[in-house]
């Protein structure tokens, strides 16, 4: 993270194992079912090239069609079942961990906050959009 950056931290433990994590976190055929803040929304469609230099386009839309948005970036790092960073394609940065505890894996996301909406408003989206991942994982 860029120190002259204001930075929101969101995570949460899924019960499951660590490739199983990955494996729904990376994989476009999963990210579709999952990548949405909210019953209204969806993720229609995902391509993901997980490597340093690769990018990612993942289509966020409201399911009524009134809105929608490709949330896109460019990958950094790749430490396979431990770290994911990227760039999104407005500059901003994101860091995210994958760490196995016991029986669990703590998935966290730190990314730098964006002028639009509030801290409160961009913490609840980020939040939301994980708890659906660790619902998918636990359900499937």
């Amino acid at each position: 993270m860029r120190a002259n950056k204001q930075t929101i931290t969101v995570n949460t433990t899924i019960h499951s194992t660590i490739e199983k994590v990955w494996d729904l976190w990376t994989k476009p055929e999963h990210i579709t079912h999952w990548n949405f803040a909210s019953e209204d929304s969806c993720c229609p469609s995902a391509t993901n090239d997980l490597r340093p230099g690769g990018a990612f386009v993942w289509r966020m839309e409201a399911k009524d069609g009134s809105m929608g948005f490709d949330f896109t970036g460019t990958y950094i790092e790749i430490m396979g079942k431990e770290l994911i960073s990227y760039n999104m394609t407005d500059g901003r940065f994101v860091s995210i961990t994958f760490l196995q505890k016991g029986d669990n894996v703590l998935l966290t996301e730190t990314f730098e906050a964006e002028r639009t909406n509030s801290e409160e408003q961009q913490r609840a989206c980020w939040q939301a959009i994980l708890e659906n991942f660790k619902n998918y994982v636990e359900t499937n």
